[in-house]
């Protein structure tokens, strides 16, 4: 392919609205355009690296034994009404109404819609287990779209679904999905880390999130470098064994005026964040519950929520504030709320915690030296894991200090056991004709969030570094010389040959100068360059450089060797 018969076009100024460099080089490349918030086009070279990620995903899941699928990405409401998620999902669903006024929605994902589609095609044992899968075009109205592809409202994702007969063979689907997981990502050139993950409105506990670590990833983790443990902050848990603090006389009410955070009541009092207790006030399922965590930590809702059994779970408003603890939040605490009824959770550091100051359940008072196995009703089954985990919490596999990193989500696998099949009645017949429920399992991966990823833990000052896996053109031939026969005649024959050998190759044909060529094929990222000009043939060769290397690793070959130099460079 000759530079002048495609549609490249790169930019020397980084895109005003890119916060992190990924964004900035998808843009500047040529990779891909901003058509609105959230939406982009994938432009020639784009497409090219987008196809080879699909093929790769493709391949792995029919090695894996899945069968490929297309599902309608416009959904009826009424599937996803009969799991409830419809109201669940909230405003991150693009929904809509047909000409008849039929509710419909665009997928964001596809549980219901395969479910219903399994429920009317399995009748018996002998059909399963079964994996199907789709890559296709999914659908999420972010309120903010931001990091370019990794948070858009139009993304392109392989989703796949188990169906199987028993819990066996249920967790074999589940780690057949996860081995081919870690092919796909290494594959594509992508360093992925599994780590254990909450379900969230998936259903089930079982799942894996793959993470490709980044500075500028959004989640993040929790991990061990010694255990090996490794989780979303969101599921990570700690070690902790509570320990008995020193006694404290009786507490007393300390007047705060205006202090209602824990900083501003730490700098009115002169201590520190640790010495308090944050007591904060939750609505779940629409009842009032208080929450008790070290004033220093924050509350993990999602384990808020798993433990509690509840299906929603968020801040109190103000009056149900004012009614449960007869203050307004920043001055309730654990002591004597107005609603004696009150359920209150805690922590588990706090089971025998003493000398605590707390609020008062009385605007601008707080109490010092209130002791939680004395003053405070607490259930002993209501002190559990609920905060968020960070680095110099203890790993709960072997109790060494974890560390906290930061990761883009590019894959996960779940467990859904029966949430889906009870909900649709989608049975098969056992041997003896009775019927059973299927139990399933679903897996996805980020194909667009996977191209960026790869960019943002590859790349330099200069540019974009591709894998050769997934590289638009895995090699570009810089021609210096357009006008020059016999330069020409070289840079085609070598192109040919490298065609035939089956590696996509670019030739740089346009009448630029050199400095020009090598800045775009830097800013791209081509994996391998070959530099062929009239100075460097009058000197013996051609110019192999990989894109990973600096230029001291250059190499400078007779034309009859840049063929198998170029293959040991990809290679």
């Amino acid at each position: 392919m000759k530079w002048t018969k495609t549609f490249i076009q790169t930019l020397r100024e980084n895109p005003q609205d890119a916060e992190i460099d990924s964004h900035k080089l998808l843009v500047r490349a040529g990779i891909c355009r901003k058509t609105a918030s959230g939406l982009f086009t994938f432009m020639p070279l784009g497409i090219r690296t987008l196809r080879k990620i699909e093929n790769i995903v493709r391949e792995e899941m029919d090695a894996a034994g899945a069968l490929e699928i297309l599902m309608p990405a416009l959904q009826p409401a009424e599937l996803w009404q009969k799991t409830g998620r419809w109201d669940t999902m909230g405003a991150n669903m693009f929904r809509l109404k047909d000409r008849a006024e039929r509710m419909m929605a665009m997928g964001p994902t596809a549980e219901e819609e395969v479910t219903d589609l399994m429920t009317n095609a399995i009748s018996s044992y002998r059909q399963l287990p079964v994996t199907v899968y789709q890559i296709q075009t999914k659908f999420r109205d972010e309120t903010r779209p931001r990091f370019g592809l990794m948070r858009s409202k139009e993304f392109i994702m392989k989703d796949a679904y188990s169906f199987d007969t028993d819990a066996e063979g249920a967790d074999k689907s589940y780690w057949t999905m996860y081995k081919a997981y870690e092919r796909i990502f290494a594959r594509c050139g992508l360093k992925a880390t599994p780590v254990q993950a909450d379900g969230g409105d998936m259903g089930d506990s079982m799942t894996h999130e793959f993470h490709a670590l980044a500075d500028a990833g959004e989640d993040g983790i929790a991990s061990c470098p010694v255990g090996g443990y490794a989780a979303n902050l969101e599921r990570a848990e700690r070690k902790f064994e509570p320990v008995a603090d020193p006694d404290c006389p009786a507490f007393s009410e300390v007047h705060t005026p205006g202090a209602k955070t824990i900083e501003q009541v730490s700098a009115f009092m002169g201590v520190p964040g640790s010495a308090f207790v944050k007591s904060l006030v939750y609505s779940v399922d629409g009842k009032p519950v208080m929450v008790c965590v070290p004033g220093d930590r924050d509350v993990n809702d999602v384990k808020l929520k798993r433990f509690l059994g509840a299906q929603k779970v968020e801040l109190a408003g103000f009056d149900m504030v004012l009614e449960a603890a007869g203050a307004n939040a920043g001055s309730v605490g654990p002591v004597k709320p107005a609603d004696g009824t009150l359920r209150i959770v805690a922590d588990i550091s706090l089971k025998f915690a003493k000398g605590r100051i707390v609020g008062a359940n009385k605007d601008d008072y707080h109490l010092k030296d209130v002791d939680f196995t004395r003053d405070v009703k607490i259930a002993e089954s209501d002190f559990a894991d609920l905060i968020v985990c960070g680095a110099g919490d203890a790993c709960p596999k072997c109790g060494k200090t974890m560390e906290l990193k930061r990761g883009i989500e590019v894959g996960q696998v779940f467990k859904l056991g029966t949430k889906y099949t009870q909900a649709f009645n989608t049975v098969y017949k056992d041997e003896e004709a009775n019927d059973k429920l299927c139990i399933m399992g679903c897996y996805g991966v980020g194909v667009t969030r996977t191209l960026q990823a790869v960019i943002e833990q590859s790349h330099d000052k200069d540019g974009i570094i591709w894998p050769a896996s997934i590289s638009p053109y895995q090699v570009v031939i810089d021609l210096l010389d357009p006008d020059d026969a016999e330069v020409v005649k070289v840079a085609d024959e070598l192109e040919a040959k490298l065609e035939a050998m089956g590696v996509d190759v670019i030739v740089d044909d346009r009448a630029e100068r050199p400095g020009v060529k090598f800045k775009d094929a830097d800013l791209i990222g081509f994996t391998v360059r070959a530099v062929v000009g009239r100075k460097g043939l009058d000197k013996g060769g051609i110019e192999i450089k990989r894109r990973s290397e600096d230029k001291s690793q250059m190499k400078i070959v007779a034309p009859e060797d840049a063929l198998s130099a170029i293959a040991d460079a990809l290679a």
